[in-house]
């Protein structure tokens, strides 16, 4: 992931202003919360509970919503499993530079894939960036029975190739720092993330 695609006459500039400076003349440390789960598990609204909550208590915050950045800087970008690697990765490098000016970037992505989430957390190491994963685990009839955008009824009747979870796989992480089941208020479970991010 580091350095794809990257030309030879491309030399990685490096400010002057260290990112410890950065924190302590705003008193913020940046981190990655990267959420992941099923369609319908609740990502997205957990990752709005935990923006408000991280702001309203004076942390600098942004929610990167996977679907929010398809219509922008991922609209380009299919479905098959090249175009969702590279969704993953750019929506990985955009909360790399948030969270390095010190803000909290939340990322509710359902990124099915362990290697390219696992590529995402690397680069966060390899800078010394905090990146906490949160595997949202929600069964999928629970999602299913939800289904506000009706993707796994269309996906149930074939109008949508490739479905996570129905005719394309999820690969759950195997070591999550967090997971969220069914049962907390979005309030509660961003709470949960809270306290993990403070510790």
């Amino acid at each position: 992931m580091s350095g794809q695609g990257v030309s030879p006459n491309v030399v990685f500039q490096a400010g002057t202003f260290t990112r410890a400076e950065r924190e302590a003349a705003t008193g913020h440390a940046g981190s990655t919360v990267w959420l992941t789960g099923l369609s319908g598990s609740g990502k997205s609204t957990v990752a709005i509970a935990l923006e408000q909550l991280l702001v309203r208590g004076g942390t600098p915050a942004y929610l990167l919503d996977g679907d929010n950045l398809r219509h922008g800087l991922n609209g380009d970008l299919g479905f098959d499993a090249a175009s969702r690697a590279e969704n993953v990765r750019r929506a990985g490098e955009v909360a790399l530079l948030f969270a390095d000016a010190g803000v909290v970037a939340i990322v509710p992505l359902i990124s099915p894939y362990r290697a390219d989430r696992d590529r995402v957390r690397e680069r966060h190491q390899e800078t010394g960036v905090p990146f906490v994963e949160v595997f949202v685990d929600t069964p999928i009839e629970l999602c299913e029975q939800r289904d506000v955008k009706g993707l796994y009824a269309k996906a149930r009747a074939g109008e949508i190739k490739g479905f996570t979870g129905i005719d394309d796989p999820y690969e759950a992480p195997t070591d999550p720092d967090l997971v969220l089941t069914p049962g907390p208020t979005p309030d509660e479970a961003a709470a949960a993330v809270a306290t993990l991010l403070s510790h």
